[in-house]
């Protein structure tokens, strides 16, 4: 299928109409780009999902928009009466949090030895890569179905969180209406024992400095300031995500003749919202989404235990900035009406005085935080009242150029080397050059295509000091 576009406003593009889509499809990206978007499937499946039915017009692009399964990642779509397991993905809430506290970055006090010890501390208890486990079970403090049920809620019971660590989770750190028995057993006994692991791929834990401000007032009021040690983590529900997606894609495919739905692949395999079926989905979902909540929370308690061995304890103080999913489906208010926003791969960006802002953050809008890739510069974002256009939705990275077998063959170590010279990295090149900073899109150029867009403006910019990664 040939995609060409047509562009409808600064950054903003309109794929012309295929045979079979019921809404529009625009993607957001700055002409330059253009080549990168176009080069594999990803337009084509934006316009497949816009055939889908019962969708709100448009399905939307982002600029790290690239190909996935079902919906592409950096996609946005919404509908009035449909869920699809594919345009939310394998990784269910995805997500980024961001932790920062009273630490002042000096060059000579993190030094490369510093950086190192408290990597090195953090991997012994935060098990990073495919399958791991944990070793030190801290879920006998907790049941996994109160997980499940009440996310961070159930950390909170037994001092693993804070109420102020829940607060500054989207949701609250517990999305409503999960259930233990919409999880599959096989999902239930892969995940177990993951709660509080990183995972791999391009999950990390990232040391990062605060190297610009660029909207003070509203970085002051989210906690930030210049030259601050800030925290970035970025993982998802592990397996109990994974197992679901595939659970439900298969149950809906095999449902989709019962309800007349016609899908245009099998990973877009969707159902009406209110069928039996489509409302275990959700509660599986939801399940996953607090899942994911509890495990960057144990992840920030085991952090913040580390932080307190190497620093005093006003510095070890890490607070909670904000914690915020990439892979959700939510009943959302647009244009006055409820519908079912997907989010795959996108950072939801509500602006000021939205109503639908956390309390905490009515005044500013909340934090959207957009992680870079490995070696690159991560931004905090606000969203802007012309985020309406995309959902009120950002992007949630920078987006993969090259697929992971593209960038193993391709990169060089002489080049990956050169990338993250400055950069202490707990891998080998071997071990993650699929996740080489090459191997994705410009960070500052996918950004600046939101601020120029007028979606978003940039509260602060962090770069990173030491990165830790699964294999």
């Amino acid at each position: 299928m040939k995609i060409s576009l047509k562009k409808i406003g600064k950054n903003h593009w309109q794929i012309e109409k295929q045979p079979g889509m019921k809404v529009e499809a625009v993607v957001f990206a700055k002409e330059e780009m253009l080549i990168q978007v176009q080069s594999d499937l990803s337009l084509v499946q934006l316009a497949q999902a816009a055939s889908l039915p019962s969708l709100v017009s448009p399905v939307v692009g982002l600029p790290d928009i690239h190909q996935g399964f079902g919906l592409p990642i950096g996609g946005v779509m919404a509908s009035q009466n449909l869920v699809s397991s594919g345009a939310v993905g394998m990784d269910i809430n995805c997500g980024v949090r961001l932790l920062a506290g009273n630490l002042k970055y000096n060059p000579q006090r993190f030094n490369r030895t510093l950086l190192m010890k408290i990597m090195a501390e953090i991997e012994k208890n935060v098990p990073a890569g495919l399958g791991r486990r944990q070793k030190k079970n801290e879920s006998e403090k907790f049941s996994f179905e109160e997980v499940i049920v009440t996310g961070v809620q159930a950390l909170v019971k037994v001092n693993l969180a804070s109420q102020k660590d829940a607060d500054h989770c989207e949701e609250n750190g517990q999305m409503k209406g999960a259930k233990l028995e919409s999880l599959s057993p096989k999902a239930i006994q892969r995940a177990r024992k993951q709660l509080g692991t990183l995972g791999s791929g391009n999950h990390f834990i990232e040391i990062q400095v605060l190297d610009e401000v660029f909207e003070p007032e509203l970085a002051k009021a989210f906690g930030l300031f210049k030259n601050q040690i800030g925290v970035m983590i970025h993982c998802g529900s592990r397996a109990l995500g994974h197992q679901t997606c595939l659970d439900y894609t298969q149950k809906f495919a095999h449902s989709a003749d019962k309800y007349g739905f016609r899908c245009p692949n099998r990973n877009l395999a969707s159902l009406p919202a209110d069928s039996p079926e489509g409302k275990n989905y959700l509660s599986a979902m939801a399940g996953a989404v607090n899942f994911a909540f509890a495990n960057r929370q144990l992840i920030t308690h085991k952090i913040r235990q580390v932080f307190s061995h190497f620093f005093s304890s006003k510095e070890a103080d890490l607070n909670l900035v904000y914690d915020v999913a990439h892979n959700i489906a939510k009943w959302e208010s647009y244009r006055n009406k409820k519908v079912l926003v997907h989010r795959k791969g996108a950072t939801r960006a509500l602006p000021a005085n939205h109503p639908q802002n956390p309390k905490i953050f009515q005044k500013t809008g909340h934090p959207a935080i957009v992680p870079g890739s490995m070696g690159t510069n991560s931004y905090v974002l606000v969203g802007l009242p012309a985020a309406e256009k995309s959902y009120f939705s950002v992007n949630h990275g920078a987006g993969r150029i090259m697929s992971r077998q593209e960038a193993r063959k391709k990169i060089k170590q002489t080049e990956f080397e050169e990338k993250m010279k400055n950069i202490v990295h707990n891998k080998s090149f071997r071990s993650i050059a699929d996740e080489s900073p090459q191997a994705y899109k410009d960070i500052d150029l996918v950004t600046e295509t939101i601020v120029e867009a007028g979606l978003a403006k940039k509260v602060a910019r962090f770069r990173p000091l030491a990165v830790i990664k699964g294999d």
